[in-house]
């Protein structure tokens, strides 16, 4: 979550399951957006039990929220419910029976024989309906669409997700948990290799250092998602497992409270990270990611390991990229040793010099809004921290932001352009010229991401125009 105060719903942030469904050469991902109250000055959250390093730490490591916050962000976080609280459809009935009876003929036959016994299905299903107000649903007998509204964040305007008090909540929040559990974070950081900055990045960007509470029971989130979304088969699995945490007594089924798109907990794992990469790091005997902050915060960190972290390489550094380098050339399977881009004229913002180990290592450009914004030349960590929320844009917020935490508060040197705010459904027309045309978007689902910005760069300077890099209102009715 972000921050909040005076508490309102701003466009986008999201509450980022990690390990959701790439999207295939898209990125990003939707949650609404809160502001709050600063999390530097927040007190203990009297709901959190911190269990203690086995035989190193005792007591509350959080760092202080005001009381006050701690009530406005609760109510912040359940204002998301309401983006999506629209007209129950008058078919919520014959729905209604359609899905018990796929509950009962078509997925228990599938988790008893995974181990699941009848007792914790019938109490993990227990008075549960499909939510009909869950977004990404196909209604039986409806084709799925690409929505006209660009409800995503990180598809969204930049300046908008990189607003100052945005990041400043979990910058000053990092730190201030950063000084209350240092010796957790140098204890994970031994192990990991991971910086204990980009953890509590995570951890502030993900539920606001666990203030946020989970407004959905996960088994109506997951168990409708598997029904009747456009992701059936994903959800599917992730319901599965569900059930599998609780079969196995890692969390009872009350517990099991999630956003609305089924991720649970303080780190927002999706059910299968739950069990791929869930830690007991206290030493209690089981994994805890909603009240363990040394669970929460290792597990952060093991996800990160298991898809490949580099120890001791940074994420990237902000950039000049000179006019004559063409903004196509970014994206993860195009990069180059650091010191060929600097032999192109590439150069970091700070004015200080990569360093030698750098310069033979690889580097990748990074432009999110093509020549409309600040660039970076990124390393494969970036692509790492994609893998928490496959977007580049909080890949981006995550590196900015433990890069403050670590070093104080600096804002980027290049300014996001007007960009961001077309209708989905245009961008997905684009790209269906695009495609129509030979080039590759990645898929025309209306998020540009890196393959849709590049092949725009390319159509551009065929075309004989200035590569920009990104879709506008003119490049849409052009291509269209």
């Amino acid at each position: 979550m972000t921050e909040m105060h005076p508490l309102k719903l701003v466009p986008g942030t999201p509450l980022c399951p990690a390990g959701h469904l790439p999207r295939k050469g898209g990125d990003w991902q939707f949650r609404p957006r809160l502001s709050f109250c600063n999390v530097g000055d927040w007190r203990k959250p009297a709901r959190h039990p911190i269990s203690p390093l086995a035989g190193e730490m005792s007591g509350r490591t959080e760092g202080g929220v005001k009381e006050h916050c701690l009530r406005l962000l609760a109510a912040a976080f359940f204002l998301t419910a309401l983006v999506f609280t629209f007209t129950t459809p008058s078919h919520a009935a014959p729905i209604d029976d359609q899905f018990q009876a796929w509950l009962q003929t078509d997925l228990w036959p599938e988790a008893k024989s995974k181990g699941i016994s009848k007792k914790t299905f019938d109490a993990a299903f227990l008075g549960v309906k499909p939510n009909l107000k869950l977004p990404d649903l196909v209604l039986p007998g409806e084709t799925p669409t690409t929505p006209e509204k660009q409800h995503q964040a990180e598809f969204g305007p930049p300046a908008n997700y990189f607003a100052e008090k945005i990041i400043r909540a979990v910058t000053t929040g990092g730190r201030a948990r950063e000084s209350a559990n240092v010796r957790v974070l140098g204890l994970i950081e031994k192990r990991y290799g991971v910086p204990g900055e980009i953890v509590l990045a995570i951890w502030g960007r993900e539920t606001g250092f666990g203030a946020a509470k989970m407004p959905y029971d996960a088994f109506e989130v997951l168990g409708t998602k598997a029904f009747m979304s456009t992701k059936k088969d994903f959800f599917r699995t992730e319901v599965l497992a569900a059930l599998e945490i609780v079969e196995r007594g890692l969390a009872p089924v009350n517990a099991m409270k999630s956003s609305w798109a089924g991720a649970l907990g303080q780190p927002q794992f999706m059910p299968t990270s739950f069990l791929k990469h869930a830690v007991d790091f206290d030493g209690d005997g089981r994994p805890d990611i909603w009240n363990s902050t040394s669970d929460v915060l290792a597990s952060i960190a093991n996800y990160l390991v298991h898809y490949g972290w580099v120890r001791g390489r940074g994420w990237g550094a902000e950039v000049t990229v000179p006019a004559n380098v063409s903004c196509s050339l970014e994206g993860p399977d195009q990069g180059k040793k650091i010191s060929d881009w600097v032999a192109m004229g590439i150069r970091r913002v700070d004015g200080k010099a990569f360093q030698a180990s750098e310069l033979k290592a690889e580097g990748l450009l990074l432009m999110p809004a093509g020549r409309s914004g600040p660039a970076f030349i990124v390393t494969p960590n970036f692509y790492v921290l994609k893998q928490y929320n496959n977007s580049d844009l909080y890949g981006l917020f995550i590196g900015h932001a433990a890069d403050r935490i670590a070093k104080g508060d600096a804002i980027f040197a290049g300014s996001w352009g007007a960009v961001g705010d077309l209708h989905r459904s245009d961008i997905a027309a684009l790209q269906r010229a695009l495609e129509a045309k030979g080039y590759d978007v990645g898929s025309a689902d209306g998020l540009p991401g890196f393959k849709t910005r590049r092949s725009i760069g390319i159509w551009q300077a065929k075309s004989g125009r200035p590569a920009t890099c990104f879709p506008d209102a003119s490049l849409v009715a052009q291509l269209k």
